[in-house]
């Protein structure tokens, strides 16, 4: 009796599963972040390809399963954005500051409005008095005047720019051993040559008073006409005195 053939058995093989292909992403991502990163310093290009990385990393996160290169490229993206901001900024600074200080020389030399520079041998205009004290003015004489004489006037215009001060008074500021110590020659023929309203320096010495205490209109004017005060003139003090409201 013959036997019939036994076939082989097997074990069973299971079915392939094919991989799924990479995705070139994660590597693209990688690389425009490096490049991100290495124009960081080129302003506007550093902050495109910032953005760029930021982007394409985000995608690649979201569909690939190793996110390793993306994650690098995510992180090199928002480092190259930061640094392309922060050049971006100190750029601006440095343009506005330069733009700050040249037009200031542009509108000095080239404003028509500017005062023509006077020549020192004539004579000043003559100024109608007005009720605000104008800036003291040298008055031309023709006699010589002296090195001490014209160091007395600048003492004085320093003294009238700071506070008010009677004729009396400041010939006493400039010439008294506690003051600036000129001869009384010198001190009185600097003050003299000054265009010194002294009704508009008793105005603002009263004024003054009235800011730092209380006055009446008597003890006001005697204050600015004493010798031991300020040295004004009566009509000086009166004039002074209204111009205060009292």
């Amino acid at each position: 009796m013959s036997q019939s053939p036994i076939s082989p058995s097997y074990a069973p093989v299971p079915p392939f599963a094919p991989q799924p292909a990479k995705s070139p992403l994660p590597l693209w991502s990688l690389g425009i972040g490096i490049a991100a990163l290495v124009f960081s310093w080129v302003p506007v290009l550093g902050l495109l390809l910032g953005l760029v990385a930021i982007v394409v990393s985000a995608i690649a996160l979201a569909k690939v399963v190793r996110k390793t290169k993306s994650a690098i490229a995510l992180v090199l993206g928002f480092v190259a954005l930061i640094i392309n901001i922060i050049v971006l900024a100190a750029l601006g600074s440095a343009v506005s500051s330069a733009e700050a200080t040249v037009p200031p020389a542009t509108v000095a030399t080239a404003d028509p409005t500017i005062a023509p520079t006077v020549d020192p041998t004539t004579e000043p205009p003559t100024v109608a008095p007005t009720t605000k004290a104008a800036p003291p003015v040298v008055k031309r004489t023709t006699k010589p005047v002296s090195a001490e004489q014209q160091n007395a006037v600048r003492s004085a215009q320093s003294y009238l720019e700071f506070t008010a001060f009677s004729r009396k008074g400041l010939i006493q500021q400039l010439s008294s051993d506690a003051g600036d110590g000129y001869s009384l020659k010198a001190a009185t023929a600097a003050v003299d040559s000054l265009h010194i309203n002294y009704k508009e320096q008793a105005a603002k010495a009263a004024k003054n008073y009235l800011s730092i205490s209380g006055f009446s209109r008597k003890g006001l004017i005697e204050q600015l006409e004493s010798d031991a005060g300020d040295g004004y003139t009566h009509s000086q003090a009166v004039y002074g005195v209204n111009e205060a409201g009292l």
